[in-house]
């Protein structure tokens, strides 16, 4: 095999693409960089499986942690493990973007891996895999209609310029991240998180990426007819044309009954209809031909109606939305929960809140972060009435309880307003499609009921797509039965004031950017209506939070000062939790966050962390506990972390030969402060005021009459003039 190399304009981007070098037993392979990110697209297609009734599309992004010069963690593993969620992520961003562009009855294994192996920590890579795993199909031998061109745009915050392969840093402080991925004239796919953008941005973001898609296509195409190689022959299966028709003409009224059960969800309403297909057609077809001839005539009459009449399966009007209940404090010991129904979509979220130690860690080959806000989604077997596995969360879950997570993230309030961890779960009780959307209403709730100060109430909103080239209708609110046949779904989640996120797959090739406007307008909508049904329940976060809450403080104390509150070995710090019972965690900054189970706690924590760095004034008193004792007197511990000196000759108004005539290690003794020097050492007196008068009397008595002088101290400890030690 041949090296070909070339070149790929995107966005003002550069990338080079490369093939034959490496994975050359695949039937393609592409090395893509942008800078010093590289990554290796490889693409292979297997067996047929007649017997599926999907096509068998696996895509797979290997994220190396020697892409960016590290080492796992783990002092026990040092292998990649299981897939990040970010992987995922960008697993199913590739998918979504190329999946409705093979043949629709293709059944032959196809698996995309994608290798990170290098990263610089400064740019993405998901839109460079994208562009890697599209350019790879095009100059295989696999049929595929592409090539789709991919894209991540972000918009300034101070100039409201749109930013096109924007920078992690640029991401940080941008108010959207969107990834868009086109054919020609057509979008195929979209995925976003935002801060409150109109539509009108969304829009003009979508245009700019169609007009930009030109030249990268241009670009790809030179290099396919360069390196690309011939499609094998694939002739798609001939439909049972005799077969549909028949089931179409004989059957119309029981097909039309089959879509309006559908509607109400009745899952098994054409078994009675095809048991009496079996028996008339099951000579001359198989029970698989019949089944599918059946499924695409409920299909078809479900979009008949749609588009001929304006009707949908469930009675609906496209733009009407299901009936909407909602219910919050569900759960007596969870720190917030809501109950959210959408129809026969049913979520039950509930909120924890934790201490800032219980941030989430995340390893990856551009550089570790953590998460304060995380949001979990899990939609086990029975919310559609069957049985199946249970265990890690599926990719669909993790995509979808990141959808939701980016819909609410821009309202969580800063660790500086609200310095909790937030840990938000959607259980999923029934679903009948949107069952993301309805984690997003859930959550808001569920976030106010936990007295989360979220910045706006956040709703969302699945919409789908009936087309049949003559004519497009925009759903509002889809069903599972609606997503099944129609030709897209798109979640858009918002506040009044704009949108927070979205995302975007079609069955087709492809949405143009009017029918993308039209579905945001209704969208918006229907949004702004599920608000209101929202706010009935609970208008604003409740003013305090949940007796089980971890109660937490912020205090700052200064940076030179850190160390004093941690102590030797964590020694202090550790004393402070032990008297305190509370949780404290100090950044670098001199933090120091403080929670625990109640107010006396986090209060008691408060006091011994200030007592620790605050000045010492002479003539405060303190209970004090002996610590060490020394010929010259005892040093007593006035707060964990600081100790003062008591002289033997303060401790008594007598004459004190030996401290331990007086008191003990671990003795508590009642001491004030004499002294403070220019580098923090404190002098203490266990006698007051006018025993210390007393006592300095008798000692200037003492010396008038030649008695006990300091230098006679000196001589009883074994001590003495300097010069009479040789």
């Amino acid at each position: 095999m041949h090296i070909s190399t070339g070149e790929v304009r995107l966005a003002g981007q550069t990338i080079k693409l490369e093939t034959g070098k490496l994975a050359r037993q695949a039937n393609a392979s592409i090395v893509a960089s942008m800078g010093d990110n590289v990554v290796l697209a490889t693409v292979v297609m297997g067996r047929v499986i007649e017997e599926l009734d999907y096509f068998p599309l696996q895509v797979e992004f290997q994220e190396k942690l020697y892409s960016g010069g590290k080492i796992k963690g783990s002092r026990w593993v040092k292998r990649e493990g299981r897939p990040s969620d970010e992987s995922v992520m960008t697993a199913r961003l590739i998918d979504r973007s190329i999946r409705p562009l093979f043949p629709k009855d293709f059944r032959n294994e196809v698996q995309v891996i994608v290798t990170t192996l290098s990263v610089d920590g400064t740019n993405p890579v998901d839109i460079l895999s994208l562009l890697a795993v599209s350019t790879a199909l095009t100059i295989s031998d696999i049929p595929w209609k592409g090539p789709v061109v991919g894209f991540r745009v972000g918009k300034d915050a101070k100039t409201g310029n749109l930013l096109f392969n924007p920078t992690f840093e640029e991401i940080t402080a941008s108010q959207m991240d969107l990834m868009v991925s086109t054919v020609k004239d057509k979008l195929m796919m979209v995925e976003a998180g935002a801060n409150e953008v109109s539509e009108a941005t969304l829009i003009e973001a979508f245009s700019r990426c169609q007009a930009l898609t030109k030249e990268t296509l241009a670009d790809l195409t030179a290099f396919t007819k360069k390196a690309g190689i011939a499609k094998v022959a694939y002739e798609a299966v001939a439909k049972e044309t005799v077969l549909y028709d028949g089931i179409v003409k004989n059957y119309k009224k029981e097909v039309s009954d089959i879509v309006k059960a559908k509607g109400q969800l009745l899952r098994q309403a054409e078994q009675p209809v095809m048991e009496k297909l079996v028996d008339i057609y099951g000579e001359k077809y198989t029970k698989k031909q019949i089944g599918t001839a059946l499924s695409e005539a409920i299909s078809a009459e479900a979009r008949r109606m749609i588009l001929a009449r304006g009707i949908r399966a469930d009675g609906r009007k496209p733009e009407d939305i299901r009936p909407v209940s909602a219910e919050a404090g569900v759960l007596p010991r969870t720190h917030g929960s809501a109950l959210f129904n959408r129809g026969e979509t049913q979520a039950l979220t509930i909120t924890t809140l934790a201490s800032p130690a219980m941030e989430q860690l995340i390893e990856g080959a551009e550089g570790d972060e953590t998460k304060r806000y995380i949001h979990h989604y899990y939609m086990p077997p029975y919310t559609v009435g069957e049985t199946g596995r249970l265990g890690w969360p599926s990719r669909r879950e993790v995509g979808h309880g990141a959808l939701a997570e980016r819909a609410l993230a821009p309202m969580i309030p800063s660790a500086e307003e609200f310095p909790y961890t937030i840990r938000v779960v959607s259980e999923i009780m029934s679903s009948n499609g949107s069952t993301s959307m309805a984690s997003v209403c859930g959550s808001t709730l569920s976030l106010m009921d936990a007295g989360v100060k979220i910045k706006r109430p956040v709703a969302g909103i699945a919409m789908g797509l009936v087309n049949d080239r003559t004519k497009t209708v925009v759903l509002s609110d889809i069903t599972g039965f609606e997503d099944h046949i129609g030709d897209m779904d798109f979640k858009i989640a918002g506040t009044t004031e704009g949108v927070t996120a979205m995302q975007m797959d079609v069955k087709v090739d492809g949405v143009d950017g009017e029918t993308l406007k039209s579905a945001l307008e209704q969208a918006k909508s229907g949004r702004l209506a599920i608000l209101v049904k929202m706010l009935a329940v609970l208008s604003q976060p409740r003013d305090k939070l949940s007796p089980f809450a971890p109660k937490i403080i912020i205090i700052t104390v200064p940076v030179d000062r850190i160390g004093e509150v941690i102590g030797p070995g964590g020694k202090i710090i550790r004393s402070i939790v032990a008297q305190s019972g509370a949780q404290l965690d100090i950044d670098d900054t001199g933090k120091v966050f403080i929670s625990g189970p109640d107010e006396e706690a986090v209060g008691k924590a408060r006091q011994l962390v200030e007592a620790i760095v605050r000045e010492v004034q002479v003539g405060e008193e303190f209970d004090g506990k002996v610590t060490r004792l020394m010929g010259f007197g005892a040093f007593v511990e006035i707060y964990p972390g600081k100790e003062g000196l008591v002289h033997v000759s303060r401790m008594s108004s007598n004459y004190v030969a030996d401290p331990a005539q007086v008191v003990q290690i671990g003795d508590m003794v009642h001491v004030r402060v004499v002294k403070v020097d220019e580098i923090g050492r404190v002098d203490l007196t266990m006698l007051s005021a006018e025993d210390e008068q007393k006592a300095e009397s008798r000692r200037r008595e003492n010396q008038d009459r030649g008695g006990y002088n300091q230098q006679d101290r000196r001589r009883r400890f074994g001590g003495g003039e300097r010069r009479n030690r040789y």
